[in-house]
């Protein structure tokens, strides 16, 4: 009987001189990405991609707040950190818990980098 083990990697890193923490993990059917600068898990972003799209050269991904402050930039940086590992994982939804001091292009390239250290899909 084999069981089914959850495969999960962090990583921290100094970005703009700020302590970053990545923590990654796959589920089945769902990546888990927590990307924080405060320590706690933060507002909570549904990034899927959408199956209406007819285009599979450019997908298009949906985003949704489920928990915390539901403002244009956090949608702006969920996108931004999340579509790779959606494409990456055959197109499974990635759910991304972000607390960030600083989301700058700088920065969020750099969480880029982060997130594909830590790869579990």
């Amino acid at each position: 009987m084999s069981e089914a083990i959850i495969k999960s990697k962090q990583a921290q890193r100094e970005v703009g001189g700020i302590s970053t923490e990545v923590i990654c993990t796959e589920f089945s059917n769902y990546v888990f990405i927590v990307l924080t600068q405060y320590g706690k898990i933060g507002t909570l972003i549904s990034v899927t991609p959408d199956s209406r799209s007819n285009d599979l050269s450019t997908p298009t991904f949906s985003t949704k707040v489920l928990l915390g402050k539901d403002e244009p930039l956090t949608h702006v940086c969920a996108k931004n950190l999340a579509m790779f590992v959606a494409q990456q994982a055959g197109n499974r939804p990635v759910l991304l818990g972000l607390a960030l001091k600083d989301s700058s292009i700088e920065s969020i390239n750099q969480f880029k980098d982060i997130i594909k250290s830590c790869k579990v899909w």
